[in-house]
């Protein structure tokens, strides 16, 4: 069977493989389908982005796909940046950028709580979609801090560390995030069909 993994984000795609042991499966990518556009993602919740992704990438290659959304939603700020994590300084903007930004809408605020979520959606070729998701609680830090990871990993850190996903091994990380609980869930709903 065919599982098309639908992203062209490349840090995201290596932490999936990571953490998602397809021992069966023959698991391709958005890359590996160049001349499928994009999946616009303009809904107003993760879910509604990753079924839209999952759906729209399984009829176009044929193939079952598996996508998720993530975010980050801190409680400070009503669960922003949530849906619009990857573009909350605006539409071209940079990892840099959005940090930039969540550390100033939270300049002063003591509540610094705050979890990623993803969701996760499986589509088979004909629109059949179903969705699992996964939560990381922890807390945003006033100072960048770490160098692997992506995203927000350099501010936030997970509860029960001390370290941002930025500062941890990746192994860690690929063991506690919230993409690897989503997974985790993955399996333990569609372990027969994606083994």
């Amino acid at each position: 069977m065919k599982l098309v993994l639908a992203t062209r984000n490349a840090h995201k795609l290596e932490e999936i493989r990571a953490i998602f042991d397809f021992k069966s499966l023959d698991v391709l990518s958005a890359f590996d389908f160049p001349e499928i556009p994009d999946v616009v993602e303009d809904g107003d919740t993760l879910d509604a982005n990753a079924i839209k992704k999952a759906v729209e990438i399984a009829a176009a290659t044929g193939c079952w796909a598996l996508a998720d959304d993530s975010g980050l939603e801190v409680a400070a700020l009503g669960g922003a940046p949530g849906v619009y994590s990857a573009r909350y300084a605006g539409e071209q903007c940079s990892y840099s950028d959005n940090n930039e930004k969540l550390l100033c809408e939270l300049a002063g605020k003591p509540d610094r709580s705050a979890r990623f979520r993803t969701v996760i959606a499986l589509s088979d070729p004909e629109g059949n979609v179903q969705t699992v998701e996964g939560a990381c609680p922890g807390r945003i830090i006033e100072e960048l801090r770490g160098t692997n990871g992506f995203g927000y990993d350099p501010l936030f850190v997970p509860g029960g560390y001390t370290e941002t996903f930025a500062e941890l091994d990746s192994e860690v990380k690929n063991r506690i995030s919230h993409r690897a609980r989503a997974l985790q869930k993955a399996l333990e709903t569609w372990g027969d069909l994606l083994h």
